[in-house]
């Protein structure tokens, strides 16, 4: 893993376990066939691609709020209660 990229990485997305997860999801996305969305230079490994994608802005993510996650806790209640 190349620091630099974390190193950016993390100052777009300061809490760690959601840049895991992040990583994690797109590393997943990238062995399935999806192109990269910037250009790799060299052998980059797929998590490598992961952080200099984030860390040029072209993944985001969105917290949700507390009326979507109690939104989802209803649907899910609802479901089990059918």
């Amino acid at each position: 893993m190349k620091s630099q990229y974390l190193e950016v990485a993390l100052q777009q997305v300061p809490n760690r376990h959601i840049l895991i997860n992040i990583v994690s999801k797109r590393v997943r996305q990238l062995i399935e066939g999806f192109r990269p969305l910037t250009t790799t230079e060299g052998n980059l490994s797929h998590m490598d691609i992961a952080l200099k994608e984030i860390s040029e802005g072209k993944i985001a993510f969105k917290l949700p709020d507390q009326k979507e996650l109690a939104e989802e806790r209803a649907r899910k209640r609802k479901k089990r209660s059918l």
